[in-house]
């Protein structure tokens, strides 16, 4: 049993070893969008007008004050919500990679999600400063996205890589072969961008609970 389970390991890990290297300049092109994307969402808050700022510091600290008042976050409803918006994003890539004249559109999803964070982050850190940043920023974002980027990321791979596969063999019976696949592969990211939602919901949103009274 421990040999069977120990080779079912290894298979997983070489098989996503070599996903990875086969689409090298993909995974690269895509994070340097996302952290361009990073960059930008940062500059934005940085550079923003006092009007703005004030906005974006009274919106924060009221959600830290609500927290702090033990005000009790529905978990069923932030479930709901989170898994919702994974299957949007699941769904929104899997139909850009399915699509000849999407494909260029799955750059921009990627920057958004990156300049989406780098705006949080940045407007956090703006607001309370760099040490309770990193203590609000751990309990609230850090854990959901170990999992949620690179699933994204790996997601809009193969898109990218559904696209290239066709323009090679625009052959009826590849082109239905490919995209099954790809809705096979988009699945499976769903699966694990839903476990984001559960360490979401249940291990960011205890520890939020816990660590916000000290931001």
């Amino acid at each position: 049993m421990k040999r069977t389970r120990r080779n079912s390991k290894n298979k997983a890990r070489n098989i996503v070893f070599n996903y990875i290297k086969e689409n090298a300049k993909i995974y690269l092109i895509l994070i340097i969008i996302f952290f361009i994307g990073l960059i930008l969402g940062i500059l934005f808050v940085n550079n923003s007008n006092e009007t703005q700022s004030n906005q974006i510091s009274s919106y924060i600290n009221n959600f830290i004050n609500s927290v702090k008042e033990n005000y009790q976050i529905s978990t069923k409803e932030l479930l709901f919500s989170s898994i919702f918006n994974n299957i949007c994003i699941a769904t929104l890539l899997w139909f850009l990679g399915s699509t000849v004249i999407g494909v260029p559109l799955i750059y921009l999803v990627i920057g958004y999600k990156g300049y989406c964070i780098g705006y949080t982050i940045s407007a956090i850190t703006a607001t309370l400063g760099t040490e309770k940043a990193i203590l609000f920023i751990f309990s609230t974002m850090l854990l959901q996205n170990i999992i949620y980027i690179p699933a994204i990321i790996t997601l809009a791979v193969s898109g990218i890589k559904l696209y290239r596969l066709i323009m090679e063999d625009r052959r009826r019976e590849n082109i239905k072969l490919q995209i099954f696949k790809h809705t096979i592969f988009s699945l499976l990211i769903l699966t694990i961008l839903i476990c984001s939602s559960l360490v979401e919901t249940y291990i960011s949103g205890n520890l939020s609970q816990m660590l916000i009274k000290y931001c």
